[in-house]
């Protein structure tokens, strides 16, 4: 019995962190809902914010079709900051809009396999929007 006991413990030893390792995570490269931008999402200081690692195309967020001259170059900008996770899992903290300039209060949690859920919002996140990243597919992969 007590043999027993011994190898059921070790091979939750072993197996343990090949579960930890499988599981879902916020950490990683997204591609934001417009596919424009690459953003990684990686701890910075004691938070985790995500920066700007890929322009892929230069179109207003709006999903209008016109390109955004007038904001400021996007690559190697932070627009989530002050993530931090909650009891369940969310990450709370704040989204930049370039477009024009302003911050608001954001959500972010794991939807489907490779999904994002991105919840900009103001006061409440009942008056918000939310959007759908994914992660960059093989052929994606970061240049």
């Amino acid at each position: 019995m007590k043999h027993q006991l011994a190898m059921a413990a070790l091979a939750a030893l072993i197996t343990a962190p090949l579960a930890f390792a499988q599981q879902p995570t916020h950490l990683g490269r997204w591609i934001v809902e417009s596919g424009n931008l690459e953003v990684e999402i990686a701890p910075c200081a004691d938070l985790l914010c995500g920066t700007v690692v890929r322009v892929i195309a230069n179109r207003a967020m709006s999903g209008s079709g016109s390109t955004t001259p007038a904001a400021p170059p996007p690559l190697g900008m932070v627009i989530l900051s002050d993530l931090k996770a909650d009891d369940d899992g969310q990450l709370k903290g704040r989204i930049y809009n370039r477009e024009n300039d302003k911050h608001y209060s954001a959500t972010v949690k794991l939807g489907a396999p490779d999904q994002l859920l991105v919840h900009g919002y103001v006061g409440l996140p009942l008056f918000g929007k939310t959007q759908v990243w994914r992660r960059p597919g093989p052929a994606e992969g970061s240049q």
